[in-house]
Protein backbone atom coordinates (compact mmCIF):
# COMPACT_ATOMS: atom_id res chain seq x y z
CA UNK A 1 0.00 0.00 0.00
CA UNK A 2 2.84 2.42 1.10
CA UNK A 3 4.39 1.95 -2.78
CA UNK A 4 0.89 2.80 -4.65
CA UNK A 5 0.85 5.81 -2.24
CA UNK A 6 4.83 6.86 -2.98
CA UNK A 7 4.06 6.11 -6.85
CA UNK A 8 0.78 8.34 -7.10
CA UNK A 9 2.69 10.85 -4.79
CA UNK A 10 5.48 10.90 -7.21
CA UNK A 11 2.70 11.24 -10.38
CA UNK A 12 1.22 14.78 -8.73
CA UNK A 13 4.28 16.13 -8.20
CA UNK A 14 8.18 14.95 -8.67
CA UNK A 15 10.29 14.99 -5.67
CA UNK A 16 13.07 17.28 -6.79
CA UNK A 17 10.26 19.98 -7.13
CA UNK A 18 9.01 19.01 -3.68
CA UNK A 19 12.85 19.72 -2.41
CA UNK A 20 12.84 22.76 -4.54
CA UNK A 21 9.52 24.41 -3.37
CA UNK A 22 10.92 23.68 0.29
CA UNK A 23 14.23 25.51 -0.12
CA UNK A 24 11.91 28.26 -1.18
CA UNK A 25 9.86 28.05 1.23
CA UNK A 26 12.84 28.43 3.72
CA UNK A 27 14.38 31.80 2.24
CA UNK A 28 11.71 32.87 1.60
CA UNK A 29 10.63 32.82 5.75
CA UNK A 30 14.08 33.72 6.28
CA UNK A 31 14.40 36.29 4.15
CA UNK A 32 10.62 37.62 6.67
CA UNK A 33 12.20 36.66 9.87
CA UNK A 34 15.24 39.26 9.17
CA UNK A 35 14.61 42.44 10.64
CA UNK A 36 14.65 46.12 8.65
CA UNK A 37 17.94 47.60 8.51
CA UNK A 38 18.26 51.13 10.72
CA UNK A 39 18.61 53.55 7.64
CA UNK A 40 19.36 57.58 8.18
CA UNK A 41 16.85 60.03 7.71
CA UNK A 42 17.22 60.34 3.78
CA UNK A 43 16.70 63.14 2.83
CA UNK A 44 19.11 65.24 4.48
CA UNK A 45 20.15 67.51 1.68
CA UNK A 46 18.44 69.18 -1.52
CA UNK A 47 17.91 66.76 -4.46
CA UNK A 48 19.07 67.77 -7.59
CA UNK A 49 16.91 66.44 -10.32
CA UNK A 50 18.89 67.39 -13.87
CA UNK A 51 17.06 67.59 -17.33
CA UNK A 52 19.08 67.19 -20.34
CA UNK A 53 16.46 69.66 -22.54
CA UNK A 54 16.48 73.16 -22.72
CA UNK A 55 14.08 75.46 -20.10
CA UNK A 56 11.00 75.38 -21.38
CA UNK A 57 10.29 72.40 -22.68
CA UNK A 58 7.94 69.26 -22.38
CA UNK A 59 10.81 67.38 -20.34
CA UNK A 60 11.44 70.76 -18.22
CA UNK A 61 7.69 71.05 -17.61
CA UNK A 62 7.19 67.27 -16.60
CA UNK A 63 10.46 67.57 -14.14
CA UNK A 64 9.23 70.61 -12.58
CA UNK A 65 5.58 69.38 -12.25
CA UNK A 66 6.77 65.84 -10.65
CA UNK A 67 9.61 68.20 -8.60
CA UNK A 68 6.98 69.74 -6.49
CA UNK A 69 4.98 66.64 -5.02
CA UNK A 70 8.28 64.78 -4.15
CA UNK A 71 9.25 67.42 -1.94
CA UNK A 72 6.81 68.03 0.12
CA UNK A 73 6.87 64.16 0.24
CA UNK A 74 10.47 64.04 1.27
CA UNK A 75 10.63 67.18 3.01
CA UNK A 76 13.36 68.29 1.29
CA UNK A 77 13.41 70.59 -2.06
CA UNK A 78 14.26 69.21 -5.05
CA UNK A 79 16.26 71.21 -7.33
CA UNK A 80 15.83 70.73 -11.42
CA UNK A 81 18.44 71.79 -13.16
CA UNK A 82 18.85 72.10 -17.12
CA UNK A 83 21.68 70.91 -19.02
CA UNK A 84 20.95 70.90 -22.51
CA UNK A 85 23.39 70.06 -25.27
CA UNK A 86 25.49 67.37 -26.84
CA UNK A 87 22.53 65.15 -27.06
CA UNK A 88 22.01 64.65 -22.94
CA UNK A 89 25.19 63.64 -23.20
CA UNK A 90 26.19 66.90 -20.75
CA UNK A 91 23.76 65.78 -18.22
CA UNK A 92 24.46 62.01 -18.49
CA UNK A 93 27.96 62.83 -17.13
CA UNK A 94 27.29 65.12 -14.21
CA UNK A 95 25.17 62.46 -13.38
CA UNK A 96 27.72 59.49 -13.58
CA UNK A 97 30.21 61.93 -12.14
CA UNK A 98 27.58 62.16 -9.23
CA UNK A 99 29.07 60.51 -5.87
CA UNK A 100 26.26 57.90 -5.71
CA UNK A 101 24.26 58.84 -2.40
CA UNK A 102 21.12 59.47 -4.13
CA UNK A 103 20.61 62.71 -3.94
CA UNK A 104 21.21 63.26 -8.37
CA UNK A 105 19.29 61.56 -10.55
Amino acid sequence: MASHQQARYNVLMPMAEVRHLTRLFVVIAAALMVPPAAADNYPTRPIRLYVAFPPGGAADIVARLVAQPLAARLGQPVVVENKPGSGGNIAGELIARAAPDGYSC
